[in-house]
């Protein structure tokens, strides 16, 4: 991978700066280390191609990824050494930080410790996570919820737990990644219909069989930011007796005018789907991840999802922040609503400028550059303007697509997003 070189300073006259990329890898790269990527080593021919592109991107001072914080996330961070607007934090709700949520994190571990010291099914459960779960309930309109230490760990336990290889898991193309690799560890049959396309999904639902058959769909994609047709994967999952799991990991907090998710978008009763999974690291700013679900389904989880057997509870700093997260969300929907407005004045100004934005409707905004070489040049060029964006590139989504991923969230302001609209202008070229 060639990135072309970023000068010291820009044609506009804005002054470049030194990034982090120099000393993240340890002078790895200026060592002189030879690597052979063969077959039969640790590393095999895949290596070439990442190795490759990280060599040529520190070489360059591109590198894009790994900025290390020195502060906070939020609206604005410290980072390599200067305040600089961020635009791709999940903080979608702009609640890291709140000191409500702080307190509550602190008062946790003075009552619980720092750690459970065990499994859930063990010895790891206590009153919080039962309090946690409960609330999930609540705000999700299930019987029940369980919580895990991410929404990747939560996908992992849900498909694993239930899905046998009898069974078949037929996925939207553009769904996470967490998915795909649940249904590896579990050895389902996986089927894949192109994106958002139901008459894509009805062939491949007459082709191929299984015992059982789970469409799996993001409420909210996370590359491209639009949202999935609810109401005609219900339809096609009545139609065809099958079940329906729904990732909301980035419509929690999101969508609907209280922010439950992609149901409340669309007026749906929660019932309707089978499974509900989610992150409480993004909108909700703690760490883990949910299912949500009938009390006979999370009874048998309890039971049989290795992750809740097998792996540390979450701790009691965490709970207690999702405890909290969800309250505020519950008392003040109107952030909801600010996070809303301020994605659409966003999107409506790259739009204005030019920018192809796909087909975003959530604060998710992709900036479609198409060239791998050309997005990481364009987010090692916004750093120079004081701005963090992450770029994403292939295998992260298909080769041609490439692009930056903007994240909006409630604690911009309209001279925060006009900032950054103002250096799009500028480098729009």
């Amino acid at each position: 991978m060639t990135i072309p070189q970023v000068s010291a300073v820009s044609t506009n006259g804005k002054r470049a700066h030194n990034s982090s990329s120099g000393d993240l890898f340890n002078g790895f790269f200026t060592s002189g280390r030879k690597l052979d990527f063969q077959k039969t080593g640790l590393i095999d021919a895949r290596g070439r191609g990442v190795f490759g592109m990280m060599a040529a991107s520190c070489a360059e001072d591109v590198y894009p990824y790994q900025v290390p914080l020195e502060s906070r996330t939020g609206p604005w961070v410290q980072a390599e050494g200067r305040r600089m607007l961020m635009l791709s934090s999940y903080d979608y709700l702009g609640l890291v930080g709140d000191p409500r949520i702080e307190k509550a994190a602190v008062d946790a571990v003075r009552r619980y410790g720092s750690a459970t010291g065990g499994a859930r099914l063990l010895t790891g459960t206590n009153q919080l996570h039962r309090q946690t779960e409960r609330d999930l309930a609540a705000f999700k309109g299930t019987e029940a919820a369980l919580t895990f230490s991410s929404g990747y760990v939560a996908n992992l336990a849900v498909i694993a737990g239930l899905l046998t290889p009898q069974d078949r898991v037929i996925l939207d193309s553009l769904s996470h990644r967490s998915l795909v690799d649940a249904c590896r560890l579990a050895g389902v049959q996986l089927q894949r219909f192109r994106h958002n396309d139901m008459s894509s999904l009805r062939s491949e639902l007459q082709n191929g069989s299984g015992n059982r058959t789970l469409i799996v769909a993001d409420g909210v994609f996370s590359m491209d930011g639009d949202i999935c047709p609810l109401p005609d994967l219900i339809d096609i999952k009545r139609e065809f007796g099958c079940f329906l799991m729904i990732d909301d990991a980035h419509a929690t907090g999101v969508l609907g005018a209280h922010g439950r998710g992609t149901d409340e978008h669309f007026g749906i009763n929660t019932s309707d789907v089978d499974l509900w999974t989610g992150s409480l690291a993004k909108s909700i700013p703690s760490t883990g991840g949910f299912i949500a679900m009938s009390q006979e389904v999370s009874m048998y989880l309890q039971h049989a999802a290795s992750p809740y057997i097998f792996s540390a509870a979450l701790c009691p700093a965490s709970t207690g922040a999702i405890r909290e997260g969800l309250a505020i969300l519950k008392a003040e929907p109107h952030i909801v609503t600010r996070l809303r407005s301020q994605a659409e004045y966003f999107r409506e100004g790259l739009k204005d400028l030019g920018y192809d934005v796909g087909g975003s409707q959530t604060p998710i905004i992709p900036v479609i550059l198409k060239d791998e070489e050309a997005a990481a040049r364009f987010s090692r060029r916004l750093r120079d303007f004081d701005i963090l964006v992450s770029p994403i590139l292939f295998p992260a989504v298909a080769l041609g697509t490439a692009r930056l991923r903007i994240c909006v969230t409630a604690g911009h302001t309209i001279p925060d997003l006009d900032f950054a609209l103002d250096a799009f202008r500028q480098l729009r070229g």
